[in-house]
């Protein structure tokens, strides 16, 4: 039993064998196929025309991702980390929906509506897929590391945006639709962001020139987050030797590419040794 639960675990949660990519790759198009037909269901007239298709299809996929998220339950030592961990709530939430809609049938109108917006959380499936994109986490700890130098940036453009859109509120006023200084940081905030909505726009000479300024200032603040992010994976990528291996202990998969036991909690990372 030992010999075939370490099997199915080197399969499911290993994707450095030919077994394990392959088991990632289909479960990627099953995730897309799935998410696609979430789509496609929320489209009147092809609900209507191919509602069979989608309910067989569905029905399928779901059965295949209630085996998959059994076998991650199997084949581990402590089955209630894999559950209540991220990726595990993910995976029930993607799956329950289609099981939840059989209690319901028949049901009022105000249920059936229930039911439509759990079947939206299929669409919680396309979180899994970063699962299997090594990449991601690479991406995942950059973000963390760089997120008191984005945090105080945001606050620097918040900060610039409430001093702004009180200037152009004071400029303007409430003849160029400047009512109120909210409004007028909600102007600030699209004018920066260079989306610029149009339904305010400043009619003084002074005020065209604060937003010209603001528009020409935005360009840099969309570039400076991701120099920061940028630099902080440029200064990581010297440091990442890690392999995609899991331990059947802790679910830890942060291990260099020569590690024998997990860095973590020390157990062999070959079970069966």
């Amino acid at each position: 039993m030992n010999k075939t639960r370490q099997k199915i675990h080197d399969i499911i949660y290993e994707a450095d064998t030919p077994a394990g990519k392959a088991f990632d790759i289909s479960l990627i198009i099953l995730i897309i196929i799935s998410v696609i037909l979430v789509a496609l269901e929320t489209v009147g007239w092809i609900n209507d025309k191919y509602s069979n298709i989608f309910n067989i299809a569905e029905w399928v996929i779901t059965i295949l991702f209630t085996i998959e998220y059994i076998l991650r339950i199997i084949s581990i030592h402590h089955p209630k980390k894999y559950i209540f961990s991220f990726y595990g709530i993910i995976d029930l939430l993607a799956t329950i929906p289609k099981y939840v809609s059989l209690i319901f049938v028949g049901a009022h109108i105000e249920t059936i509506m229930a039911i439509r917006a759990l079947r939206i959380l299929r669409i919680f499936r396309v979180l899994r897929i970063s699962r299997y994109i090594g990449e991601s986490t690479f991406l995942v700890r950059s973000l963390l590391v760089s997120r008191a130098k984005i945090i105080i940036f945001l606050l620097f453009v918040l900060i610039m945006c409430i001093l702004f859109g009180t200037i152009m509120y004071l400029i303007e006023g409430p003849e160029a639709g400047f009512d109120n200084i909210p409004e007028s940081i909600y102007w600030c905030i699209s004018t920066i962001s260079t989306v610029g909505y149009g339904d305010i726009v400043p009619l003084t000479g002074m005020g065209k020139f604060i937003a010209s300024l603001l528009m020409i200032l935005g360009y840099g603040i969309i570039a400076v987050p991701t120099g920061i992010i940028s630099a902080e994976m440029a200064q990581r990528k010297k440091d990442i030797d890690v392999t995609t291996r899991v331990c059947v202990e802790c679910l830890n998969d942060k291990h260099k590419d020569a590690a024998v036991y997990c860095h973590k909690c020390g157990s062999h990372l070959d079970e069966e040794k």
